[in-house]
């Protein structure tokens, strides 16, 4: 294959592995930088994947999909709140929980569902997400792999910029930010902080279950208990590595992309082991930790409960 195609393969990859990533990340954001650890991105987009994935399955439409694979991370993100705002569980404790619940809970529905098979049927091109410009450019040229890809993809893109608005040109941004960092003071302005970080961490697991439904309604087109194999954590890093900003998050996410159209890349032509190449993303992950968490500036209030004073 020539330079253009590789080039248009690899951009390909990065539109497809990074919205997931991408989505998480954001929702990470909005938890982080109102003080509550949100560990529990794995499981949030676990049950999105099988969420998405059923109803896209039994409605024939990947959009309800989609959307209801948010709305059961945001279930999961009603449960962490719970814990970790209004009981003052260890909030770290409870992520790990959701990592158990969320991906044990998702295969026993799908064995429930689906005559004790943990994969959900496959599902049909016309009940997965569409693509922009479908059929516009022949199969396997440049504008295909880069311009007709999944309009969710690009749907998620400019909610970087939606978001990045709302925290820092909004007041509802201003609020998150000042509650993550002293929730005291912001109590004696008048500013709710039980109720701020309530609605940061259910954003948080809408947004992750978008992310997890963008898979399974994607190129794997169905569930499997594997599906999202540590995606939830390689977002949680990119949040780090962009010192808890959405642009910054953005930026690490576009990396970890990249590391996977490398991964497709490779993959395709057989030029290094398969074992080897499936190692790229999460060796990342770990050289991006060790490098840059020393650097990054964890909000103030992070992980501390908040007891409301009398």
């Amino acid at each position: 294959m020539n330079i253009v195609t590789n080039l248009g393969l690899v951009i390909n990859a990065i539109l497809i592995c990074t919205p997931p990533l991408v989505l998480a990340a954001l929702g990470s954001c909005f938890s982080e930088r109102s003080g509550v650890v949100n560990i529990g991105i794995e499981g949030m987009m676990t049950i999105g994947a099988f969420t998405g994935a059923v109803v896209a399955y039994y409605t024939g439409s990947g959009w309800i999909g989609f959307l209801c694979g948010g709305l059961a991370g945001a279930a999961f993100g009603l449960i962490h709140a719970l814990f970790c705002i209004t009981f003052a569980a260890d909030q770290t404790i409870t992520g790990t929980a959701i990592n158990f619940i969320g991906p044990g809970l998702a295969v026993f529905l799908c064995k429930a569902l689906f005559d004790n098979s943990s994969d959900s049927p496959a599902l049909s091109p016309a009940s997965k997400l569409p693509k922009m410009f479908d059929g516009k450019f022949a199969a396997g040229s440049f504008g295909y792999n880069v311009i007709s890809t999944y309009s969710a993809a690009y749907l998620s893109f400019l909610l970087v910029a939606v978001i990045w608005f709302v925290f820092y040109k909004t007041r509802f941004g201003m609020k998150i930010r000042a509650v993550g960092e002293h929730p005291k003071a912001c109590e004696t302005l008048g500013i709710s902080v039980i109720k701020t970080r309530y609605i940061c961490v259910i954003l948080s697991g809408f947004l992750a279950g978008l992310g997890g439904s963008f898979v399974t309604l994607s190129t794997v087109s169905q569930f499997r208990p594997s599906v999202i194999v540590g995606q939830g954590f390689i977002a949680i890093a990119a949040v780090i590595f962009g010192k808890f900003s959405p642009g910054g998050a953005f930026l690490g996410c576009l990396i970890f992309g990249l590391c996977n159209g490398i991964k497709s890349l490779l993959g395709d032509n057989h030029i290094v082991s398969p074992n080897l190449i499936s190692m790229i993303p999460y060796v990342v992950t770990m050289l991006v930790l060790i490098f840059f968490v020393g650097k990054s500036r964890v909000p103030a209030a992070n992980g501390k409960p908040y007891v409301k004073s009398k």
